[in-house]
């Protein structure tokens, strides 16, 4: 004997229609971040947690030696979007920086890049921002391709530098916050590529 076709109660009907909307809410909360570009085949979030919802400003390569090596990709994430340097490097507000790494790079080689970028951006004040470059390179260690290090400036606190997922202590103050990223966007940038990648560019 078969049965008649079967019709569901009601209830049924509500109790889904509440269920649905429900799922749909739970996933948008619980999903990470899109991706929103992609640079030299890594493809980074279009946000980052830093100093709130910061948004990707662009994403620059670091290129070394006369050969141009692709060391990494360095996405800038500020709190807009600006193609300013001036602006973002002047404006008190958080930024987080993320070095997509490349190729395998020592922790040597990377003190002498900032001890190099430091100088160039610092100027006259060096000398003041001598300790917390120590404190900076002290946190550098050997790097191996596909690891990232970010560097989230807060103004209240100052730049907490994570390398490979071990964040260490902020290093306090707006003038090492403001010559860290002078270092990058500055007048005289590592490679003009990275700056203008950075800055909203074609990252190339």
């Amino acid at each position: 004997m078969t049965s008649g076709p079967r019709h569901d109660h009601p209830a049924r009907h509500v109790r889904r229609s509440r269920i649905a909307p429900a799922v749909a809410l739970l996933s948008l909360l619980y999903a990470g971040p899109t991706l929103a570009a992609t640079c030299d085949g890594i493809s980074v979030p279009d946000t980052a947690p830093a100093g709130g919802n910061l948004v990707l400003n662009g994403l620059g390569i670091r290129k070394a030696t006369m050969l141009a090596v692709h060391v990494y990709v360095a996405a800038l994430y500020l709190p807009q979007k600006s193609s300013d340097a001036q602006k973002i490097i002047a404006t008190r507000q958080p930024w987080q920086v993320v070095m997509h790494f490349e190729r395998d790079v020592s922790a040597s080689d990377m003190r002498g890049a900032f001890e190099e970028g430091f100088k160039k951006a610092a100027g006259s004040k060096l000398a003041s921002l001598q300790d917390r470059i120590t404190a900076l390179n002290n946190q550098m260690t050997d790097v191996k391709k596909g690891q990232t290090i970010s560097y989230a400036s807060d103004p209240a606190k100052g730049v907490t530098v994570t390398v490979a997922g071990k964040s260490g202590a902020p290093i306090a103050g707006e003038d090492f916050s403001t010559a860290l990223m002078t270092i990058w966007v500055g007048s005289s940038p590592p490679n003009p590529d990275l700056k203008s990648g950075m800055l909203g560019g074609k990252c190339g």
